[in-house]
């Protein structure tokens, strides 16, 4: 169900609103495909897949959402030819040797119309989990911009549900330490933070413009080159960490988490598909309450939570992104 995930905070007083209002809104931004000249569309899909129509499901308290994106990307050495060719036409029609950048522009504007009902549909899915206990909204995406864009629509949708939550805020949860410093920590020490174990995958690259990157995969990390790495500047960038033997993952220096995966002792003894026909409650329920464990630890290894109203006092944290709140 996630695959990766990008951690947000929600508003402390943020309650969900009443299912069948929250179902009907969200019927009304459903998911339609791309028009033949429309370049992208998004829209909410059932979590459950095909078969369902529900788009807004609770399972044992957690809300889960699925935002589906399909876009129609033109090539652009499709568009540069196309433009190029209308120049040339028109430097013939005109007899003007020059183009100016408004022309040049129309052009382009021109030839990503015509070319767009040829175009390939790419479509993407994303998970959306919702806490409303524990205050967080947790996005199947290892990128922030891609989790932005999915807590964007959702924080819509809440506005337009009457008598919903005005003071909505969602923001990427903030850390005092940077996971970058944390991680060069842990490796340089050869220690891993309580409950976590490293693993055997890692990246190291330095911070200038040449970028050198150094990795090492299924490879220990206890090692003086690692060490050595770090000293002479290169900063991590992923990390492959385990938490308590019960869920592997990818941390990167932006915090985010990638290649998500639960091991068997979360999953030996489970029935295949749980209670329901798909098996969609029982996987919610498993992975929505390891990842509720799994969080606050992760973020106490980060140094812990910064204080929701303060800013950061000297501390190194990672670069916020701005807040999306609903007025």
């Amino acid at each position: 169900m996630f695959k990766a995930a990008s951690f947000f905070r929600i508003a402390d007083d943020f309650t969900l609103p009443p299912l069948d209002a929250l179902e009907e809104a969200l019927q009304a931004s459903r998911f339609l495909p791309c028009g033949a000249t429309q370049p992208e569309s998004s829209g909410w899909v059932p979590p459950r897949g095909n078969k369902s129509t529900v788009l807004a499901e609770k399972v044992g308290g957690q809300l889960i959402l699925r935002l589906c994106t399909e876009r129609r990307p033109v090539p652009a050495s499709a568009i540069k030819d196309a433009v190029e060719q209308r120049i040339e036409q028109y430097k013939q029609e005109t007899g003007h040797e020059r183009v100016g950048k408004k022309v040049k522009k129309e052009f382009k504007e021109e030839a990503i119309q015509s070319l767009l009902p040829r175009a390939f549909t790419k479509r993407s899915t994303t998970t959306l989990w919702i806490d409303p206990v524990r205050k967080f909204l947790v996005v199947d995406s290892g990128s922030l911009t891609g989790a932005d864009k999915v807590v964007s629509q959702w924080v819509e949708i809440l506005g337009e549900i009457p008598g919903s939550s005005a003071g909505l805020m969602a923001r990427p949860v903030q850390t005092t330490l940077a996971a970058a410093t944390a991680m060069a920590h842990w490796l340089a020490s050869r220690e891993a933070p309580v409950g976590f174990t490293i693993d055997r995958d890692c990246e190291l690259k330095m911070p200038d413009d040449q970028k050198s990157t150094v990795r090492y995969s299924r490879h220990t990390l206890e090692i003086d080159e690692v060490a050595e790495h770090i000293a002479a500047g290169k900063v991590p960038t992923q990390l492959a960490m385990t938490w308590h033997d019960r869920v592997s993952f990818v941390l990167t220096d932006t915090a985010q988490v990638k290649k998500l995966k639960l091991l068997d002792v979360v999953l030996d003894g489970v029935q295949d598909k749980g209670k329901d026909d798909d098996g969609f409650d029982a996987d919610a329920a498993i992975l929505t309450g390891e990842l509720a464990a799994l969080i606050p630890d992760l973020l106490e290894a980060l140094g812990g939570e910064l204080d929701r109203e303060a800013s950061a006092s000297g501390a190194e944290i990672a670069k916020p992104t701005p807040e999306l709140a609903l007025a």
